[in-house]
């Protein structure tokens, strides 16, 4: 028999204390849901959520989603894996194991409590792509044995275990494909452009170009990815994706670099570096299955949503100067 619930349901938020996750607890918890947020802390922060403790409907668990978890829940929103490659390559075994062994606890779990879980599955599934823009019915180019293999693959088996739970048990399954996406609570040393550029701009030191810069992504604001994320949990149990969420406005590597040194008023300078190996040279979602079928495009423009985060960044700044000083 499924659960009964009202309105308020109590919502399961793995990866909860991270960049993604406390901005999705954020607007659950404003929703008026109870959330239970769990996390390991290995690139999530406390940081993110301290301005939650004590909030009647918000409760944190500090766990590893590699082991099984026994709670009750409403619904699962299943975030657990680190997202950028300088953390998801330093234990590349621990990565693969999140992303697997994860999704079999979190889909148990799901199992046994008759709920909707949503998995956060990521645009590296694509690889570095042959077909662009990027369409939920693309396959992909992935290297099966590369250095960010444990984390594209990792994803892919994810998504093999929702579809075969969801064909095999009926279980009500969503599967988002997020793009890049940026914004307040990124961490500041998760090696990914937006931050790398920001924190070296504030610090007026060389920007650093992997590449020669024109390789392409697509950013999204955080606001817009949570909004496409949660009206998708919303939807009707016969639509299961795969959907892509992400800004579909491609960007060089390069005009970033610049938007951002002239946004910061920095007088750093640009400078290039070897390009990593299996970096996908462009990346842009095709999101005309979420405009048509969840009524959802972004709204935030580049501009706006690096004012923010940069703001963010500078403020993390000035507490570091201060704390050492």
């Amino acid at each position: 028999m499924a659960r009964v619930y009202d309105s308020r349901k109590r919502i399961l938020v793995t990866g909860g204390a991270g960049f993604l996750g406390s901005h999705l607890v954020d607007r659950l918890l404003a929703a008026g849901h109870e959330v239970l947020c769990v996390d390991n802390l290995f690139t999530g922060t406390k940081r993110n959520i301290d301005h939650l403790h004590g909030h009647p409907r918000f409760e944190f668990m500090r766990h590893d989603v590699c082991f099984p978890l026994y709670v009750e829940v409403d619904e699962i929103f299943n975030l657990a894996c680190p997202a950028s490659p300088i953390h998801y390559q330093y234990d590349p075994v621990q990565t693969t194991k999140t992303s697997v062994h994860g999704a079999i606890n979190m889909l148990g779990l799901a199992k046994r409590l008759k709920c909707r879980i949503v998995q956060a599955s990521t645009s590296e599934v694509y690889g570095d792509p042959d077909v662009h823009p990027q369409r939920e019915d693309y396959w992909g180019r992935v290297n099966p044995i590369g250095a960010r293999s444990c984390y594209d693959e990792g994803k892919r088996c994810a998504e093999t275990l929702f579809f075969d739970y969801h064909r095999q048990h009926g279980l009500d399954i969503k599967v988002a494909r997020i793009f890049n996406t940026y914004g307040p609570r990124m961490h500041p040393a998760d090696g990914r452009v937006v931050s790398n550029f920001i924190i070296q701009a504030l610090r007026n030191e060389p920007v650093t170009l992997y590449g020669d810069g024109s390789h392409t992504r697509s950013f999204c604001y955080v606001d817009d990815l949570i909004d496409g994320l949660l009206a998708f949990a919303d939807t009707d149990a016969g639509f299961t994706g795969p959907l892509n969420l992400g800004n579909p406005r491609e960007f060089t590597i390069r005009a970033l670099a610049e938007r951002i040194i002239a946004a910061t008023g920095s007088s750093s300078q640009i400078v290039e570096a070897p390009l990593p190996a299996d970096d996908p040279i462009q990346r842009q979602p095709d999101v005309a299955l979420a405009r048509e079928r969840i009524g959802w495009f972004p709204k935030v423009g580049l501009d706006d949503g690096l004012i923010a985060t940069i703001d963010h960044f500078r403020g993390l700044l000035d507490v570091t100067r201060a704390t050492t000083n």
